[in-house]
């Protein structure tokens, strides 16, 4: 996603990373545009101490400009990010619609808040993640959760396309993961949403794969025409007061 956002043509002020993780990516940012503000919504695991620790990571990454956190729990709870109309240039998302029962409203919101001409970048898991643990009979002894979406790319291209966002661009590679511990291997199921907590203790007592595969799916598109009311019956309508009269003077 860094090495993508290094060749796109964009000037970014206000950014939106949702969620924001502890990491590189913040430094990437502050290089890759200078002056960026960060509006953060970081993990819900962090408290304390970590989170003084991320508040003040994020203010001197904004080179002082201080903006308040978003919180990923109002967003679950209203469907609402915390955020005005038109107030961001891009938004950063990794792998957090794939824990979304509704990818669809997400989009909408990102929409909502990019101003016209940002940028939507984003990665997710796609539905051919851990497809070893699906092997018979594992579902029902490891507590396996399914993804909240299970979109593949083309399902994420169709959707963007309905939400209005020009240009949509998806890509997907596999990551195969071996592990040499049942334990290890747990955790990082557990970290990306794949076991219920039940399902931690029951894997180490049965005979585990010592692989896994991460099927991860890129994106982005661009919030373009956002003055334009969304199209009915393959028409768009424009506002009157978006039309400009030329004149005499505009002629010459």
């Amino acid at each position: 996603m860094l090495q993508k956002l290094d060749i796109v043509k964009l000037e970014v002020k206000d950014a939106l990373i949702i969620p924001d993780f502890p990491g590189a990516h913040a430094r990437f940012l502050t290089k890759r545009f200078p002056g960026i503000r960060f509006h953060s919504a970081p993990e819900a695991e962090l408290t304390g101490f970590d989170l003084l620790k991320f508040r003040i990571a994020r203010l001197w990454n904004s080179g002082l400009q201080s903006a308040p956190l978003i919180s990923l729990d109002n967003y679950k709870k209203s469907g609402r990010i915390d955020l005005p109309d038109n107030s961001v240039e891009l938004i950063f998302s990794v792998l957090f619609m794939q824990d979304l029962p509704d990818p669809k409203h997400f989009l909408q919101e990102c929409w909502r808040v990019l101003k016209e001409g940002g940028l939507l970048t984003f990665s997710y898991l796609g539905p051919d993640t851990a497809k070893e643990l699906r092997a018979e009979g594992l579902p029902q002894q490891l507590s396996l959760k399914k993804l909240a979406s299970p979109w593949d790319m083309h399902d994420m291209g169709d959707a963007l396309l309905g939400e209005r966002f020009s240009d949509p661009v998806m890509d997907m590679e596999f990551l195969n993961l071996d592990y040499v511990s049942d334990a290890v291997l747990v955790t990082d199921a557990k970290a990306l949403n794949l076991l219920d907590a039940d399902g931690q203790n029951s894997a180490l007592s049965i005979q585990l794969p010592k692989k896994l595969t991460l099927e991860l799916v890129y994106g982005h598109a661009w919030a373009l025409g956002k003055h334009l009311a969304k199209a009915q019956d393959h028409v768009a309508y424009i506002d009157l007061n978006q039309i400009g009269r030329k004149t005499r003077s505009d002629s010459a």
